[in-house]
């Protein structure tokens, strides 16, 4: 009897270690489109080079070189755009279709420019389920697309005059809202409008006009809006 136990009980671990791995190897996003050469670091800290179709996975580090872009899009529909000489990294993801409050997403902006295009985790249920990090704030998301760049050490080579901008964090929304909140304050950055932070300590701000950004057009970019989710927000 005690061996038969002993059977079962091996018998279900393994079970348990198999649906384990599987949900643990779940991609959080594909890579759909790359123009150059793109990176991931993987947490435990071995790397390899990615190309289209290659699986992204939370805690990967992504990282363009000179003049290369890529983009990710994610199984709730959203998806990001990487600039040249920038890195990203996916701390946080975390989307199930009937969990909307298990919704989860943070982005953590290294160096460099990203944009991003929402989908379904901030949309429903939680409000406050898509985030992105830099060293100077956290910034909240609204059903929005945007530009966000990274600019502690500079930005030579992200955007055309990303070389000239004064160190700091720098957001541009395209459509809905940006919150960017630090230990100062925060700020909202509304369509049309230009956000900065020189540092952690101060207040985050909206410009009167595009300081110079460059941001242009992509390569390939998703739409304002992004694309179109597979259920319905109710």
């Amino acid at each position: 009897m005690a061996a038969g136990k002993s059977l079962l009980n091996r018998a279900a671990f393994v079970v348990f270690g198999i649906i384990s791995s599987a949900a643990f190897a779940a991609g959080a996003g594909t890579v759909t489109h790359l123009s150059g050469s793109l990176s991931a670091q993987r947490p435990d800290g071995s790397a390899r080079i990615l190309s289209q179709r290659s699986e992204v996975n939370p805690g990967d580090v992504l990282t363009t070189e000179r003049d290369s872009y890529a983009q990710v899009n994610f199984t709730d529909g959203s998806a990001i755009t990487l600039r040249p000489n920038s890195s990203v990294r996916v701390e946080a993801y975390g989307f199930a279709k009937d969990k909307p409050q298990e919704d989860n997403m943070f982005l953590r902006l290294l160096k460099g420019g990203l944009r991003t295009v929402t989908g379904l985790v901030g949309r429903r249920g939680n409000q406050d389920a898509y985030k992105i990090g830099t060293q100077q704030a956290t910034i909240g998301i609204r059903g929005s697309s945007g530009d966000t760049l990274e600019c502690s050490e500079g930005c030579p080579g992200v955007t055309p005059t990303s070389d000239k901008l004064p160190p700091g964090a720098y957001h541009a929304t395209h459509t809905g809202i940006y919150i960017l909140q630090n230990a100062a304050g925060s700020a909202l950055i509304n369509p049309g409008q230009f956000g900065y932070i020189r540092d952690a300590k101060t207040l985050p701000s909206v410009l009167p006009k595009d300081p110079g950004l460059s941001l242009g057009q992509l390569p390939f970019s998703l739409p304002p809006g992004g694309p179109s989710p597979e259920c319905t927000v109710r």
